[in-house]
């Protein structure tokens, strides 16, 4: 009788095509055949099964927060415990715990977990609405164009826009605008955080540049330059504790962006930097006054009551 060969994770993609290139495909079922037994429990109970327990803490780990993790990642970490993983994900999938997808050229599968909350959410969703999601699962915190997203999956726009409130409805995705191109509309998952090239960062408020908040702030550190340390110098590490304290800025900023606000000072000559601290960090201290223009005429000079600078030059005169 020959061997039995062992189980693997045979992947069946619903072949899709469109205009420009491969498509992301959806991954709609995993073909197994195993007898290798597991216990499911939900993710706040004890779990009797290690290998699940294992492998949904890896899909956990932050850092496969979005695109999910890779087949081949899967292999390396489990080695010959690998073939054990296909009940485990065929459950989770049936379970809508499980999404799998390919990106944009690439023959790597990856796979996402999703929480109980959003388990339930996708619930009831068709094949062409679990397409879209991947999509835009596999942006990022970057998003994706809706142009992008139609020509990826060569759904009709007409079918799109269906999918996009019923998506938007159930809060699995959300509509953002980027900074650098406003008539864009881009869609990422509900629950990322827009990376600051996409939001612009703390000195944009709803897609504008905020010179107010940003002026507000400048005046702050102008305070602290001259009143902390009774003007011997502060360093940023200082200033960004004291706007902290102070609870100045509506968003937390970091230690960069606070060195950002503090050069603009520099480049207009409103502070400058002298010294260090202990630990190497720069002072700064209130800029000394220089005016580049003479604040007398030259027929001023000539008057015998001239006075400059402290210095009385009625004695050349007499």
């Amino acid at each position: 009788m020959p061997p039995k060969r062992p189980p693997s994770i045979a992947i069946a993609t619903a072949a899709t095509k469109r205009r420009r290139g491969t498509a992301i495909k959806p991954i709609v079922s995993m073909a197994v055949s195993t007898s290798v037994g597991t216990s499911y429990q939900d993710d706040d109970g004890e779990d009797s099964n290690p290998l699940r327990k294992e492998f949904l803490q890896l899909l956990s780990a932050p850092q496969y927060k979005g695109r999910g993790v890779a087949n081949s990642a899967l292999k390396a970490h489990f080695g010959d415990k690998y073939t054990q993983l296909v009940p485990i994900i065929n459950e989770l999938t049936r379970a809508s715990r499980l999404t799998m997808s390919k990106a944009n050229g690439e023959n790597e599968v990856y796979f996402s977990l999703l929480s109980a909350v959003e388990a339930s959410k996708m619930q009831g969703l068709d094949a062409h609405s679990k397409l879209v999601y991947q999509v835009i699962e596999s942006a990022g915190n970057k998003g994706i164009w809706t142009v992008d997203i139609r020509v990826q999956t060569n759904i009709p726009q007409a079918t799109l826009t269906k999918i996009f409130k019923q998506l938007e409805t159930r809060k699995l995705i959300k509509p953002i605008k980027a900074v650098t191109a406003k008539t864009k509309k881009l869609y990422m998952l509900y629950d990322l955080v827009p990376a600051k090239e996409i939001t612009g960062g703390p000195w944009y408020t709803e897609g504008e540049f905020d010179h107010e908040f940003i002026a507000e702030l400048r005046n702050f550190i102008i305070m602290c330059v001259r009143r902390m340390n009774r003007g011997k110098g502060v360093s940023i590490q200082q200033i960004s504790d004291k706007m902290v304290q102070a609870n100045v800025s509506r968003v937390q900023l970091s230690l960069e962006e606070v060195r950002q606000l503090v050069q603009t000072l520099l480049h207009d000559y409103v502070i400058e930097e002298r010294g260090v601290t202990d630990d190497g960090m720069a002072l700064f201290v209130p800029a000394k006054k220089i005016t580049t223009m003479c604040e007398f005429g030259w027929w001023d000079v000539c008057v015998r009551t001239f006075i400059l600078g402290g210095l009385d030059l009625r004695m050349m005169w007499c």
